[in-house]
């Protein structure tokens, strides 16, 4: 009989340790799920942060060319 209650003893203790096991496990993946998720916005942001970026980019230097150009136009001597 007493090896009976230790037997049960050490199961119940067993699967209360699982049981905080899994519980703590799956807290922590929920946590590395949200970071995950907030990681990948950022990166979405990061992204389109960066594309509006070299878009002004590219626009800044499609003017300064077009100016360059009027520039060197406007320096050439007229055709005689």
């Amino acid at each position: 009989m007493k090896t009976s209650l230790t037997v049960r003893s050490v199961l119940i203790a067993g699967a209360a340790i699982s049981a905080l096991t899994v519980a703590a496990c799956s807290k922590k993946s929920d946590e590395a799920a949200d970071a995950a998720n907030s990681a990948a916005a950022s990166a979405s942001d990061a992204a389109t942060s960066a594309n509006a970026s070299a878009t002004a980019a590219d626009a800044t230097a499609t003017t300064a060319a077009m100016s360059a150009n009027n520039t060197a136009m406007g320096d050439a001597a007229p055709p005689k």
